[in-house]
């Protein structure tokens, strides 16, 4: 099978709001994704909710860990009352666009099918207050959007999310250090190899699992039965974001010449993508099989990438081309 980057729409969120933050600075989307360190592991919180990310592994991690790698600083900011948070962000709008989030997208009424709190954390780049609504581009797919703004405040208060703080948002976002998109993607491997070990010390809900010991639960819970919200979540989104995140990162350890790794995460997306039609059409024997397949990549990706071969030392053109990309 051919081993080809992804290009199209999908559920980006924060890579995408990272992106239209850092502005015309800012890498590709794909790179970003890559250094939060999302790809890099499988999670079963609580032994039900699967996610094709570290275990431990939230957005707000990402976020903080993309900003780091690629030399990037921003000022963040959350809780308090509704009105303190909305004036706060009020203020920080008459400087530029604002990252909003975790938010709870059940309230994003602008999306087809969303009338409520559906757990589900999502975010947004909120360009301006307009009378009673906010306007955001919201990466899902709607430039421009217009929300009300007790929907957005219920939204952004995220007290049906399982991670971060009420209102937060980031601002500010300045270049703090000059860093190519090589480097930033080899100094993130450490970080790889630490989210792929699995700390069961980690504070996480009881029954969670990781990597392979989540994938093979999966599997077990698939052939249990039927589940109607977890076949949801995982052929509306986990699915999704998992095999391109994995995918994305394949193409940038190609690109930093750690091949081996590559092609394990190369497999690992093709694992993931078809469980899509799998789980589907509602076959989970398939879905099982697939994934005690995919159970052992994980211990393989992490001995790949402990393997710690000194990249070749870029030309000054290199070097150039690499930070303006």
């Amino acid at each position: 099978m051919i081993d080809l980057s992804y290009i199209g729409s999908g559920p980006y969120c924060y890579s995408s709001c990272l992106a239209m933050m850092l502005g015309a600075e800012a890498p590709p989307v794909a790179i970003i994704e890559t250094v939060t360190g999302s790809p890099f592991g499988m999670q079963l919180v609580g032994g039900t909710l699967p996610f094709f990310d570290p275990y431990g592994w939230n957005p707000e991690i990402g976020v903080d860990k993309a900003l780091a790698a690629l030399g990037w600083t921003a000022e963040t900011s959350s809780g308090g009352a509704s009105d303190t948070a909305l004036e706060r962000l009020a203020s920080y709008l008459a400087h530029g666009p604002v990252m909003a989030g975790p938010i709870e997208m059940g309230y994003l009424r602008y999306q087809p099918g969303k009338t409520g709190p559906i757990g589900a954390d999502h975010y947004l780049t909120v360009l301006g207050i307009n009378n009673d609504q906010v306007i955001v581009h919201d990466p899902q797919g709607y430039p421009f959007a217009p929300l009300p703004l007790d929907d957005f405040l219920k939204a952004w208060q995220a007290d049906t999310v399982d991670f971060g703080e009420p209102y937060t948002m980031r601002t500010n976002f300045t270049r703090a250090r000059l860093v190519g998109i090589k480097e930033a993607l080899t100094t993130s491997i450490p970080h790889a190899v630490n989210w792929l070990r699995v700390d069961p010390d980690h504070a996480m809900p009881p029954g969670s699992s990781g990597n392979g010991d989540a994938a093979l639960a999966l599997a077990a819970a698939l052939e249990s039965g039927r589940d109607e919200g977890l076949y949801e979540h995982l052929i509306h989104f986990a699915i999704r974001v998992g095999a391109r995140r994995v995918t994305d990162a394949a193409t940038c350890l190609r690109e930093i010449e750690r091949t081996q790794a590559a092609t394990v995460m190369f497999r690992q997306a093709q694992l993931i993508g078809s469980l899509q039609q799998s789980l589907a059409i509602g076959d989970n024997r398939t879905a099982a099989h697939t994934l005690r397949t995919l159970a052992p990549t994980y211990d393989t990706l992490r001995a790949e990438l402990q393997h710690n071969p000194i990249p070749p030392r870029p030309s000054t053109e290199d070097a150039a081309s690499d930070h303006t990309r």
